[in-house]
């Protein structure tokens, strides 16, 4: 099975598990009906689903089964999409599109898109804190942690400060490494690690997978800002272009493409000796890393 192949039955796992648990969620909880319809925009309007495979996959090398992976993959998944859904509005990003669709605020209005964004990170924890999610309490403290310091002022909304902030700066090479492993990799890292935590890994595969999270987190960045770079709305989904217009604080702004280029595809030897504790086994994961390093969308 080739790992697009893998990718799209998981996003379809992911898709169906995201329906059911916004459907029981909101159902007769007197969820405002025009908040329910922007909040399943919001989380079920397309995207490749590579946070909840990084989950599955890592589970998987501890014997968990994709069901019993799925609810902490779709609680990362509703932080990713309201994480998506703020940084659109004009306050922040200003994006008109996102996945090739309207982005929620054009959608339905700038208020109701800050309350869907709300209403996904808040269903997160939600979804951690379920006795369903893990039957170890322990467990379900560990990712409710984790996911908190990732999504938090130490990692993707203190990422999104100094994204802003260095519009009007010029920061170093470090500092928008720094940036860019907070505003993208901690959710990416912590999807990786939150595997280890639900298959009761021990702190060496743990600490292995959190090493490989992180080097995929640069990659993922470096390769998004190349397709900004050198991509079409068309096919990249969304804006293209934007980083150079608005001065972002980028590796390919600062190295020029060549040069960021090189440093993007030395990160998958990273990769894959980080993950070299597991052998073949990782194998998914190994090409996860060549999928965010090749890729074109």
């Amino acid at each position: 099975m080739t790992f697009t192949t893998k990718l799209d039955q998981h996003g379809k796992r992911l898709n169906r598990k995201l329906d059911e648990l916004l459907s029981s969620h909101g159902l007769g909880r007197g969820v405002p009906a025009r908040l329910s319809e922007a909040v399943r925009y919001a989380a079920l309007s397309g995207g490749k689903r590579f946070r909840p495979l990084l989950v599955i996959e890592s589970a998987a090398l501890f014997g968990v089964s994709p069901d019993a992976a799925m609810p902490a993959a779709a609680a990362i998944e509703c932080v990713h999409c309201y994480s998506l859904s703020h940084d659109d509005l004009p306050a922040m990003d200003d994006d008109d599109i996102r996945r090739g669709k309207p982005t929620v605020h054009i959608a339905f209005d700038e208020a109701t898109a800050i309350l869907a964004g709300d209403s996904l990170l808040t269903l997160a924890f939600e979804i951690l804190a379920a006795p369903s999610t893990h039957s170890e309490p322990s467990v379900r403290v560990a990712l409710i942690e984790g996911l908190g310091r990732a999504a938090g002022w130490a990692g993707m909304t203190g990422g999104q400060m100094l994204d802003l902030q260095a519009q009007e700066l010029q920061p170093t090479k470090a500092e928008i490494e720094r940036l860019q492993a907070m505003k993208t990799g901690a959710l990416i890292q912590f999807s990786c690690e939150a595997g280890a935590i639900i298959g009761q890994a021990s702190p060496a595969e743990r600490k292995a997978l959190k090493t490989y999270g992180a080097v995929l987190g640069r990659a993922f960045q470096i390769s998004d800002d190349l397709l900004d770079a050198e991509g079409s709305a068309e096919t990249v989904g969304k804006s293209t272009g934007k980083d150079d217009r608005q001065g972002k604080a980028t590796l390919v702004g600062l190295l020029g493409i060549d040069q960021a280029r090189s440093y993007l595809m030395a990160l998958e030897d990273e990769a894959k000796a980080a993950l070299s504790c597991f052998g073949e086994r990782a194998e998914t994961l190994i090409d996860a890393a060549r999928f965010v390093i090749h890729r074109q969308r």
